[in-house]
């Protein structure tokens, strides 16, 4: 049995993903970060970093959203998220999470908390300049998936596509969206189609993705 606190849209939505998946027991508790409850002192208990998601299994909490990914395809290979152990395809799809995390998730966290820079609010050279970071992991990505797509493996989908479809759920309301690119507007037309993600908007009361273009 998993455990997930979890808050609606944000990066908990990869582990509820997974989770879903992965087909695994799990109960869902609510966070509410508007309400700043990932900063009540139970709450940090489990997580000292104040944010969602968390995992708890075996008694024990686990953190980040690239490691909880990780974490879930590698115990429920069956699932088919990640590639065999041992394979190109393994150490490609470990690569591509990190990559997501690093730099993707990295800039998106700068964007949304300019408090975490310093500011209240972005200036107009700060938020042009992040706009612009986005959008060159955009143009690497978008190049990736129309020469060996539709996949970040190719043919074959595993969890790296869910991250980055979350991923690119987030940028729906800058001025150029994630879907502005056509192989990753493509990719993100057959996940959305996953039982997995029409379940988890569901559960979470999200829509599927506000202002999605035609595929």
């Amino acid at each position: 049995m998993y455990t997930l606190y979890y808050c609606p849209g944000t990066a908990s939505m990869i582990v509820h993903l997974a989770l879903l998946e992965i087909g695994a027991e799990h109960e869902l508790k609510l966070v509410d970060v508007e309400k700043n409850q990932q900063k009540d002192p139970a709450y940090l208990r489990l997580n000292p970093n104040g944010v969602v998601p968390t995992l708890v299994f075996g008694d024990r909490p686990y953190l980040e959203s690239a490691a909880l990914l990780m974490l879930l395809s590698e115990r429920h290979p069956q699932a088919g998220l990640v590639p065999a152990a041992g394979s190109v395809e393994r150490d490609q799809w470990r690569q591509w999470i990190m990559y997501l995390s690093h730099s993707l998730q990295a800039a998106f966290r700068a964007w949304f908390y300019p408090a975490e820079l310093g500011y209240e609010e972005h200036t107009a050279v700060t938020r042009q300049a992040l706009q612009n970071r986005i959008a060159a992991i955009w143009d690497k990505l978008d190049q990736h998936l129309e020469q060996n797509g539709p996949y970040l493996l190719g043919d074959t989908f595993s969890g790296a596509d869910l991250y980055l479809t979350m991923l690119m759920r987030w940028s729906r309301n800058m001025p150029r969206p994630a879907t502005g690119w056509p192989a990753l507007n493509r990719l993100a037309h057959l996940i959305i189609a996953r039982p997995s993600w029409q379940k988890m908007v569901a559960i979470e009361g999200i829509d599927a993705w506000p202002k999605m273009t035609s595929n």
